[in-house]
């Protein structure tokens, strides 16, 4: 792995903490994570398993240590590790699509809600979540996908761009 492409990731995960800590927590200690756009955005610009492995491992750790939920270091990791590699999946099935800009954007819906799903489920096997499991997806879950998506539109472009100009990354996605 480059230096440079290191370089990026960190300054995404670096981001990507700094929204997660300042975020305030919805219900019950549970907050949108806009972490997950900008392992996104890593994931898309830099789409190697090395990377994700790297992405999925370091966002997991820093949203669980920032994270507001009780209990929500372990369920952070694995969330972020396991979405980490379904959203790699998908961009790699959905890479001869000509509208990359449409894939990274539905993908960070589709990724925000899988992250969500297992972030839940794991935090009700470990900690034990009360029946307010579909509460916390409803007022957790879904506006986190809205508003990550709002995000990647606006990022995206702009990442693209970067990414193009200063030949970030040769296998990055153009549109």
């Amino acid at each position: 792995m480059k230096s440079k492409n290191l370089v990026a990731l960190a300054l995404l995960a670096g981001m990507g903490v700094v929204l997660h800590a300042i975020t305030p927590g919805i219900i019950m200690g549970l907050k949108p994570d806009m972490m997950l756009t900008m392992m996104f955005l890593g994931i898309i610009l830099f789409p190697d398993k090395k990377s994700v492995l790297l992405m999925g491992l370091v966002t997991g750790l820093l949203s669980g240590l920032t994270t507001t939920f009780p209990g929500g270091l372990f369920p952070n990791i694995i969330d972020k590790f396991a979405t980490a590699f379904i959203f790699f999946g998908l961009l790699m099935l959905l890479k001869k699509i000509k509208a990359q800009s449409v894939v990274a954007i539905v993908l960070t819906a589709i990724g925000t809600i899988i992250s969500g799903i297992i972030f839940l489920t794991s935090a009700y096997f470990i900690v034990g979540l009360p029946d307010a499991f579909l509460a916390m997806f409803a007022l957790g879950v879904l506006p986190a996908a809205g508003f990550n998506t709002v995000l990647m539109i606006i990022l995206y472009p702009i990442a693209q761009s970067i990414s193009k100009r200063t030949k970030l990354n040769e296998q990055a996605l153009h549109s």
